[in-house]
């Protein structure tokens, strides 16, 4: 029987990431998540609310996990007119010099593309609303590929999939998007906020994936928790996992040019 350990992870560039961060993880069985814990940032190892405490945390987590498969819902790349670099490990080295914060990435991307906001091409075939440095994702962005990606590659203790082969002993990062999800599978409803009927959504949710042997049902404990979170980022986390356990079974990196660069979205 095939079994792999994954994540998903909702991430959050904010000030207080550790409230706004959560992770999912447990088993892939068959294509079929097992869930075992659903939880914000500041609640791992030495994790706090503070964005620092929380992405040395995460970083440290997905470090230990050296076989899981990890879905992770932020942009891992520009689009490609706005990258000098012809190879993705090389605009990822380049970075953090090059967009010391958020605010300079968002500037300088605006400038390079005359003020509009090109998207990347799995931008388009996922459905997703923004541009990576559009004004409500630009920081999450920024932390993503220069405080996770950045040190877990160069570190040499993560892989990072489509531009990058997977390596056994190395977790495997995939770009993850919980709404592109939803929509492929005509599941996409509003489902962040206090009211009742959000509430609702987000346990209508849970079940549909439940029905669609996408998910195990998890104990009532955990899918309270996961329903009661009225954000929505612990479903977004538990999207993230799906999608994670649904990777294809990658051997090599891909040869398509514009993936090499602009990464892809797997949903």
């Amino acid at each position: 029987m095939t079994r792999r350990r994954v994540i998903g992870v909702d991430f959050s560039g904010a000030r207080q990431a550790g409230d706004h961060i959560w992770i999912a993880f447990g088993t892939q069985i068959r294509g079929c998540l097992t869930l075992e814990s659903c939880f914000p940032a500041r609640q791992l190892p030495n994790g706090a609310r503070d964005r620092a405490s929380a992405l040395a945390a995460l970083r440290a987590f997905l470090k230990s996990e050296r076989r899981a498969a990890a879905g992770l819902d932020f942009p891992f790349s520009l689009p490609k007119p706005l990258i000098p670099e012809t190879r993705w490990e090389a605009f990822l080295r380049a970075f953090p010099g090059r967009y010391p914060d958020a605010g300079s990435l968002r500037e300088t991307c605006r400038g390079a593309a005359k003020g509009r906001e090109l998207k990347r091409r799995t931008d388009v075939a996922a459905r997703v609303p923004f541009s990576a440095y559009n004004l409500r994702l630009y920081r999450q962005t920024h932390a993503g590929i220069a405080e996770v990606l950045w040190p877990l590659v160069e570190s040499d203790t993560a892989r990072v999939v489509p531009m990058q082969a997977p390596t056994p002993g190395k977790v495997l990062l995939a770009e993850a998007c919980p709404a592109s999800l939803l929509k492929r599978l005509d599941l996409y409803l509003p489902y962040k906020g206090r009211q009742e009927a959000f509430r609702d959504r987000r346990l209508t949710l849970l079940k549909e994936f439940e029905n669609n042997s996408l998910l195990t049902k998890p104990d009532n404990s955990l899918s309270e928790r996961i329903v009661e979170d009225r954000g929505g980022d612990a479903l977004d986390a538990v999207l993230a996992a799906v999608a994670a356990a649904n990777l294809p079974r990658l051997r090599r990196a891909t040869r398509d040019p514009v993936e090499r660069i602009e990464g892809r979205i797997y949903f």
